[in-house]
């Protein structure tokens, strides 16, 4: 993330926190806060960065998991020597969400609209898209929505500067 970006981010995080909670962040807040700390290398990481500009300039954002979840069966045994023993495996319950959804559904307010746009937003750091995702893609935009593919903090807000002021 270059600094100018940092810097962006940094002041609407502040100014964020002023219009939500009608006070200014202490220097003491500032350093305990964390997210100073963030950074976009990682998708993960991003991920979060891109969730959380879109929250602090008022629209709505939320990561979408189509992973599944874990089933742990294994089980620590003791035998009857005393000897500690992990029997039983670790299962995957498949998920119940959409073959190659993006990684972030949000719904973003332009300046010159009156209503909120769905817009998908999909994080590659160094990945391409699966042929679930090209698909998933493709019907986002059939359905009038809008599709991104997003590699750093930098091409997501240069997207959404044009989007937001130029339509």
């Amino acid at each position: 993330m270059t600094k100018q970006t940092k810097q962006r981010m940094i002041e609407l995080k502040l100014s964020y926190h002023e219009r939500k909670f009608n006070v200014v962040m202490t220097d003491k807040e500032k350093r305990e806060d964390g997210w100073y700390d963030r950074n976009d290398k990682t998708a993960n990481g991003l991920t979060r960065c891109i969730i959380d500009f879109l929250t602090w300039n008022g629209h709505q954002a939320e990561r979408i998991n189509t992973m599944g979840r874990m089933i742990d069966r294994k089980q620590v045994v003791t035998d009857v020597l005393g000897f500690k023993k992990t029997i039983g495996s670790v299962e995957w319950q498949k998920g119940t969400g959409t073959k190659g959804s993006a990684d972030i559904s949000a719904t973003i307010k332009p300046t010159w609209s009156n209503y909120g746009i769905s817009v998908k937003i999909e994080v590659k750091i160094k990945d391409k898209q699966s042929e679930h995702q090209k698909k998933y893609e493709e019907s986002i935009n059939n359905a009038g929505g809008v599709y991104i593919i997003v590699r750093s903090m930098e091409d997501f807000i240069d997207w959404y500067d044009n989007f937001n002021n130029h339509r």
